[in-house]
C-alpha cells in the first residue's frame, strides 16, 4: 500500500540522493493527516453551525464540568490563541447565545466565561458526530495499533513542546 508521501520521498531521493529524507516518511504523513482531519472537523462542525475555533472554545468549557466556566486567560491557554483573539471569540460566541460572561467571585476584577445550555448542547452534539467520524477513520487499526500510535504521537508531541 502506497500513499502520496511515498511518491514525494521517492522523488526527493532521486533528486537529492545524498540527503536523508527519512524524517519526511513520518512528519509529512503527520502533516497531511492533520490537514485531512482539519477538513473533516470543519465539515462535522458545520452541520452544527460551528467553526472549528468555536468548537475549540465550547469544548474547553464543556469538558471543564459544572459550572462549565473558565477565565478568558485559561481559555486562551487551552486553545493556544492570544488574549485579543479570545476576547473577539468570546464576544462572537456570546452574540450567538452559546456563552455568557459572569463575575469571577475569586477575582473581582475578572470575569468567567460560562457555557449556556445551548452552548453545552451544541458542543456535546458536535463532539458526538466528530467521535463517530474519528471512530470510522480508525476502524482499520486494532486496539493495539491504536495504543502504539497514540504513544508514539504523544512522545513526538512532548518532544516538540519541550524543544
Amino acid at each position: 500500500m502506497a500513499d502520496e508521501v511515498d511518491a514525494i520521498v521517492a522523488a526527493w531521493r532521486r533528486e537529492l540522493p545524498d540527503l536523508d529524507v527519512t524524517p519526511m516518511q513520518v512528519l509529512s504523513r503527520v502533516s497531511r493527516l492533520a490537514r485531512h482531519l482539519d477538513l473533516a472537523r470543519r465539515a462535522a462542525f458545520a452541520t452544527h453551525d460551528l467553526e472549528v475555533w468555536e468548537f475549540d472554545v465550547l469544548a474547553a468549557l464543556r469538558r471543564e464540568g459544572p459550572p462549565y466556566a473558565l477565565s478568558p486567560g485559561e481559555l486562551t491557554r487551552q486553545t493556544l490563541s492570544t488574549s485579543a483573539t479570545m476576547t473577539n471569540r468570546i464576544d462572537r460566541l456570546e452574540a450567538k447565545g452559546l456563552v455568557e460572561r459572569q463575575p469571577n467571585d475569586a477575582d473581582r476584577r475578572g470575569v468567567l466565561v460560562r457555557l449556556t445550555p445551548a452552548g453545552r448542547a451544541r458542543a456535546s452534539a458536535a463532539l458526538t458526530d466528530l467521535l463517530a467520524f474519528e471512530e470510522d477513520l480508525l476502524a482499520g487499526l486494532d486496539g493495539n495499533d491504536r495504543q502504539q500510535l497514540a504513544g508514539a504521537l504523544r512522545r513526538l508531541i512532548v518532544s516538540f513542546e519541550n524543544h
